[in-house]
């Protein structure tokens, strides 16, 4: 497709494009947009979306994205816990316990002993992790 098939630009998109040509004519070119304008613009963004609105009326499309929310609400990958120490009273008794460890690959590897003394699951967990790679 090309620039000449373009679809048409919705109409409060160009009436809201001849205001701001309006206020555009009349001030410096360092002058900020009024509030309402700006807010008129997301409310179009919300409809037509950021770029579809940007582009015809020469908005900076990072600034009204910002001022849409789509920045701050982008969701970042939640991170898992690299490490998670779990303290038992000094009372406690472990009759049975399970360690369940999960790759970022998906891998897993389940721990589970029935004894006062734990094995040693740092060493079991650093050899699991090399075999991994």
């Amino acid at each position: 497709m090309n620039r000449k098939d373009t679809l048409p630009i919705p109409e409060p998109i160009l009436q809201l494009q001849r205001q701001l040509d309006q206020f555009r004519s009349t001030q410096s070119r360092r002058t900020k947009l009024p509030e309402p304008l700006w807010q008129a613009a997301v409310e179009l963004a919300r409809q037509h979306g950021v770029y579809h609105v940007a582009h015809p009326l020469r908005l900076d499309y990072t600034r009204l994205k910002k001022r849409l929310g789509g920045i701050q609400s982008r969701r970042r990958k939640a991170h898992k816990p690299a490490f998670v120490e779990l303290v038992a009273p000094r009372s406690a008794v472990l009759e049975d316990c399970v360690i369940e460890f999960e790759s970022p690959s998906g891998g897993k590897m389940r721990i589970q002993w029935k004894s006062p003394v734990p094995p040693d699951w740092a060493n079991l967990l650093r050899a699991w992790r090399d075999a991994e790679r």
